[in-house]
């Protein structure tokens, strides 16, 4: 083999090592001037569903979120635990994660701590969305009225799903 074709096998192995390693290490590197960058890892023991999610309240980080199909997907979600499932919310910009659920329906997988549990998700546009966002909110410490951080919409406007063990 001449050293031209030895460099650019080296560099599509190369290449090849950096994306396998990125698929497995990076969640989701939002927030850190990186853009959404998804990764397809969630990780976490396959755990049975609660009688009552309010005790992961007591976890202060996000969870993870993992939707089944393709292209798989793992991203970082705010939280807050109700007697009968979680409550997350995304700003409504259209985002990827919500436009799949409502297109392709909710199935997935939200890991907290080292918890995983097998959940659904359902998109909330009646009467529950607001009292849902309150609770949402007053987790974050905001009200209603307010923006999560500078630049996003008031809580609000912001999309509300609802995830029930499957």
């Amino acid at each position: 083999m001449n050293k031209k074709k030895i460099a650019g096998i080296s560099a599509g192995v190369i290449v090849i090592a950096a994306v396998l390693g990125w698929m497995f290490t990076a969640p989701y590197l939002s927030n850190q001037g990186l853009g959404r960058t998804p990764g397809i890892i969630i990780g976490g023991t396959p755990t049975a569903a609660l009688n009552d999610f309010t005790s992961l309240n007591d976890y202060r980080g996000p969870l993870l979120m993992k939707q089944a199909g393709f292209p798989p997907l793992v991203v970082h979600l705010s939280f807050v635990g109700t007697p009968d499932g979680i409550i997350t919310a995304t700003r409504p910009d259209g985002g990827y994660w919500a436009q799949r659920v409502r297109d392709r329906g909710g199935d997935g997988w939200l890991r907290i701590g080292d918890a995983t549990f097998a959940m659904e998700a359902k998109e909330i546009l009646d009467e529950n969305r607001i009292p849902m966002m309150t609770q949402w909110a007053a987790r974050s410490g905001r009200s209603l009225d307010e923006p999560l951080y500078e630049g996003s919409e008031p809580l609000r406007e912001w999309e509300v799903f609802f995830w029930e063990p499957r």
